[in-house]
């Protein structure tokens, strides 16, 4: 009897590989996911958050605490609502990002002082909260390395270290908000914007302040494009700061590689808030 031979295995269909323009697209909408609803990147351009955060500073801000809304997305395109979805408070003691008001174009980091409802004033450099002095207790002075990055706010600031190094020294405060949160804070003297007349903050605004008393444009002053930012809607938040993930003092050149590193900050990466 003739043996008859199996029939061949069917052949599956190869898979097609995608093209490299449908790959980049592909990665260009899962980066756009991310950067919209999970992480996102931001630079710190300026000292107004000192001395938490440094000129040079990059780190990540988490999208989801506070909900979603048109300014989640890249550039504010259009595809959400103006008012947040699945919107949260922020608690005071937050560093937040959001967009600075009234042209909301840009964004602006600083932290969470005033909630909805509550009265925030200063009186002679201190933060008093619902008619309540915001407990301040200097600490050690504020010592930060002059750099590309980092110029003494005036002279009497200025010192050198035993090696002959260039550093600033500020006075610097520890202050407590109601709850427990602490902070350090920076005072560099007498300044106008150390009296501030109360202001009780509307439903859906936050009263934002930078840590940096003294060089910082905040709440405290009225919304102005690139200067001051009022009392900013919770719509315009956009993330809020979760982990320092680069510092650099601005010493870097492309045309040097070594100076990728030598310019870096390590001690600051890895930081969270």
């Amino acid at each position: 009897m003739q043996e008859t031979s199996p029939a061949p295995a069917a052949q599956k269909p190869e898979k097609k590989e995608d093209s490299f323009p449908v790959f980049l697209l592909k990665l260009v909408v899962l980066v756009a996911i991310f950067r919209s609803f999970i992480f996102s990147p931001f630079n710190i351009p300026s000292e107004s958050m000192l001395p938490r955060l440094q000129n040079g500073d990059y780190l990540l801000a988490a999208k989801w605490p506070y909900g979603y809304s048109r300014h989640s997305l890249p550039f504010s395109v259009g595809l959400l609502p103006e008012t947040r979805v699945m919107a949260s408070t922020p608690e005071r003691g937050d560093v937040v990002i959001f967009k600075q008001p009234p042209l909301n174009d840009i964004d602006y980091i600083k932290r969470v002082i005033g909630l909805p409802g509550d009265t925030v004033e200063m009186k002679a450099g201190v933060l008093y909260l619902n008619g309540q002095p915001v407990p301040k207790e200097r600490v050690e002075d504020f010592e930060i390395a002059v750099s590309p990055n980092t110029r003494c706010y005036s002279v009497q600031f200025a010192a050198k270290l035993a090696d002959g190094s260039d550093v600033c020294r500020y006075p610097q405060y520890k202050e407590t908000l109601p709850g427990g949160r602490s902070y350090n804070v920076l005072d560099l003297g007498p300044r106008a914007q150390d009296d501030t007349p109360p202001v009780v903050v509307p439903e859906g605004h936050l009263f934002l302040m930078g840590d940096n008393r003294d060089n910082s444009e905040d709440s405290r002053f009225p919304a102005e494009p690139r200067r001051g930012i009022g009392l900013v809607p919770q719509d315009n938040l956009v993330g809020r700061a979760a982990i320092m993930m680069w510092s650099t003092d601005g010493g870097a050149e492309w045309i040097k590689p070594w100076t990728w590193f030598s310019a870096a900050r390590w001690n600051r990466i890895g930081g969270g808030f």
